[in-house]
């Protein structure tokens, strides 16, 4: 017997699906093309440590293991939703990586055919993470459907704003503290304004996390964490500033940890830990060093910004997130507010610190300050008119009582079984009520 709810989507989720690809095949025959400077055999000078797709691969692979496992198990806390954190974020990243290689591709090559190199990857991972932090803010209220409606809308949004930053306002932002954290933060927060559901404020049962499901999450967290380095040094200039990015990078996240624990503590009446808190703000210094993340500004100054990120996540958690929820009609399901938006403004905002005070010829105070209202901007534009979108029922957005639950979208062991058994005996109860009354 079918489920007691129905969502829709054994044509809708195929069809977008199979269209969607069947687009990209097409796009890509029509504007890729392999990179033609991979041979080394026919270029004697050369030997494999010139070749420098074989010298970033490795930094690619650990930014492809943030994106698929980090963010997928991230996600992972809410007790009835592991399947479509996991599921949903390898669905939406492989959309992602396809869409973000057109999009940066075309925007760079001014609409010729452009060539895949390891930049390439590299950059369509991280238009795909801008969609994955937004992702985190709608977690468990939306479709499949409207999430690969929202990575299209999200990822051509991205590429526009990337564009500007780093090639007419020419920015610093090698971490992508603005582009990538602020943005896919703002973003998502503006899709779940206009997504607002009054009745999901009294914080449904299936909202909660259980011991297991958050030891889920703290793997992410453990992945993230370990590979941030590489996510913020992947693009910089190879020599001293990809070094400074890596060193710079190591501290920030070493000195966010302990002032996360600190805090998470002192706001307890208790002084316990609260699970949440170190999932997400022991990140946030990777996020906030991010844009100086290249930057000459000592070793000490990357801890400093680790240990302020640290702090400000934890009190987000702890004030702000109730107060975005009841008073301002923002429900961010993960906290992305906390993890990737403040810190990432704090990024903006230690950047222009360091270039006022001569850390960086290559920027100015202006044209850090214009990229971080762009992004900021931009995300808030983008997710707005993405949130009227996707708030079309043709998408077939999960009614209030299923969400947060995987039973809508996934056949999940034991849940199936329960239902049909759950609705044979409310049919036999039915036919012998009738009879009865007979």
């Amino acid at each position: 017997m079918p489920l007691p709810f129905a969502t829709n989507m054994r044509l809708k989720l195929p069809i977008l699906a199979i269209g969607l690809e069947l687009a990209m095949i097409i796009l890509f025959g029509i504007f890729v093309e392999y990179d033609k400077d991979q041979d080394i055999g026919h270029q004697p000078n050369r030997t494999r440590h010139d070749n420098r797709f074989l010298a970033l691969y490795p930094l690619f692979q650990d930014v492809h293991v943030m994106i698929f496992v980090g963010f997928g198990f991230l996600m992972t806390f809410l007790k009835k939703y592991g399947f479509s954190s996991v599921g949903f974020n390898l669905l939406i990243a492989a959309l992602g990586l396809q869409w973000g290689t057109l999009m940066q591709g075309l925007w760079h090559s001014e609409g010729r055919k452009f060539h895949i190199d390891i930049l390439t990857l590299i950059n369509a991972d991280f238009s795909t993470a801008s969609v994955l932090i937004s992702f985190g803010a709608v977690l468990g209220k939306t479709s499949p459907v409207q999430m690969l409606v929202m990575a299209i809308m999200e990822i051509t949004v991205f590429a526009s704003n990337e564009h500007l930053v780093a090639e007419k306002l020419q920015a610093q932002d090698t971490g992508a503290s603005m582009i990538i954290h602020a943005f896919g933060a703002y973003f998502g927060l503006a899709v779940a304004i206009v997504l607002y559901r009054p009745n999901l404020e009294r914080e449904p049962e299936n909202k909660a996390s259980v011991y297991h499901s958050d030891l889920f999450a703290m793997i992410g967290t453990i992945f993230l964490w370990m590979f941030w380095p590489s996510f913020n040094s992947a693009i910089a200039e190879e020599g001293e500033s990809q070094y400074r990015a890596i060193v710079n990078t190591y501290l920030a996240l070493a000195a966010c940890v302990l002032a996360a624990y600190a805090l998470s503590s002192l706001v307890d009446q208790r002084g316990k830990l609260d699970m949440v808190h170190i999932q997400n703000a022991t990140l946030a210094g990777g996020v906030a060093v991010g844009t100086c993340a290249d930057i000459n500004i000592h070793p000490f100054g990357a801890m400093l910004i680790g240990s302020i990120a640290g702090i400000v996540s934890v009190l987000g958690f702890k004030f702000l997130t109730p107060i975005f929820a009841s008073k301002l009609r923002i429900q961010d399901t993960c906290g992305v507010h906390n993890l990737h938006g403040l810190p990432g403004i704090i990024g903006g905002l230690a950047s222009i610190v360091a270039v006022a005070m001569g850390a960086t010829d290559r920027t100015t105070v202006a044209m850090q300050a214009a990229a971080l209202g762009s992004s900021l901007g931009t995300a808030i534009a983008g997710g707005l008119l993405t949130g009227l979108i996707l708030k079309i029922p043709i998408w077939g957005q999960p009614p209030d009582q299923n969400c947060y639950d995987d039973v809508v979208y996934w056949e999940v062991p034991g849940v199936e079984e329960y239902h049909d058994h759950t609705l044979k005996h409310d049919d036999h109860t039915l036919e012998h009520n009738d009879q009865d009354e007979e």
